[in-house]
């Protein structure tokens, strides 16, 4: 483990409230070779109160390497998430299910398997809630959901925009709305301790460096000396969360949270489009780079939108971002100057 991680999750385990609540517990953790997964394996193992944890994967290898000294320290689990038989996992108490799709060229190319990747990994761990007494669960979901129409609004929870049902693109925001649907109806009719974790664009250390989601992309071409080139106009804007402030609020979702609600997960003082964060990064970090703007079309991108999330809602539970937009960006750019 690099020393920026371990200093991430030392800052994690100082200031989490919940190690009481998560003492001896069993947690089951999809999406373990993800950047979400496999930084929530490290934070649960650094508590150090004897937390069971399991992480149903395809590829062992990967999340071998990603986890590395911890990695006998867990129960990993070898598997095709949409076929396998969870009920042969015992006395779980919380589950965190990170795994989906997260490309776009992946949402265009395969755009059914997207769709039903979603919705049925998602259906088949509420099935295993159901039918087995687990304490909670967190389902992270996406900023993605609002979809268009919501341009210069406070986007609260109970906001909807519209998504192009035959555009192909759509295949994973509409998938996510449809796995939280489940995730509601679940804990409506049959009481299912489920809740959503609606997550803006997160990153930190452990991103794979061939991550192309904008603050990713920009970040590694400023570590690297090159020009950052937009090929949009760069209108879209958002705010980001960094990876441990993310996994702060995925534990305040679980312990705090209502059953069957959401909950947006960002640092709202981040809000930036994507222009105005490329000339962010040349000013701050990169002043001999250039941003350049070259237009190309059919690159996989989702409709420009202005999505100003609200986080009043889990800050009433009690959250709180701590890393800004700075912080995120240095964290970023010394992890890919790191060899």
């Amino acid at each position: 483990m690099n020393s920026t991680l371990s200093a991430d999750i030392e800052h994690f385990v100082t200031n989490c409230p919940f190690r009481k609540e998560l003492q001896g517990k069993h947690v089951l953790i999809t999406g373990g070779t993800g950047l979400i997964g496999s930084t929530l394996i490290h934070c649960l193992s650094a508590l150090n109160a004897n937390i069971h944890i399991t992480v149903p994967v395809r590829n062992k290898a990967k999340l071998e390497a990603l986890s590395g000294t911890l990695y006998n320290s867990f129960n990993c689990i070898v598997c095709n998430l949409e076929t396998y038989d969870f009920n042969q996992i015992k006395d779980v108490d919380y589950i965190f299910h990170c795994a989906a799709p997260t490309a776009s060229s992946f949402f265009i190319s395969h755009p059914v398997e997207t769709a039903k990747s979603i919705i049925d990994i998602t259906d088949k761990l509420l099935q295993y809630a159901k039918n087995h007494p687990i304490s909670g669960m967190v389902y992270l979901s996406s900023l993605e959901v609002y979809g268009g129409g919501l341009d210069d609004k406070v986007i609260t929870e109970d906001m909807q925009g519209y998504w192009d049902i035959q555009d192909v693109r759509s295949s994973y925001p509409i998938a996510k709305r449809a796995a939280e649907n489940l995730c509601h109806l679940y804990a409506e009719e049959y009481e299912v301790p489920v809740k959503i974790a609606r997550l803006t664009q997160t990153t930190g250390i452990g991103i794979s460096k061939n991550d192309n989601r904008i603050i990713n992309q920009f970040a590694r071409l400023a570590a690297s000396g090159q020009d950052i080139i937009l090929h949009s106009t760069g209108e879209s804007a958002r705010p980001y969360c960094y990876t441990i402030d993310c996994i702060s609020a995925l534990f305040y979702i679980l312990f705090k949270g209502n059953n069957g609600e959401a909950y947006n997960v960002a640092n709202k003082e981040t809000f930036i489009s994507a222009r105005d964060l490329a000339e962010y990064i040349k000013k701050h970090f990169a002043p001999q780079i250039k941003v350049i703007i070259d237009i190309k079309d059919n690159m996989g991108y989702a409709p420009a939108s202005k999505l100003y999330l609200s986080t009043e809602k889990i800050e009433n539970l009690g959250w709180k971002a701590h890393y800004d937009l700075y912080d995120i960006i240095d964290q970023l750019i010394k992890s890919f100057k790191q060899p």
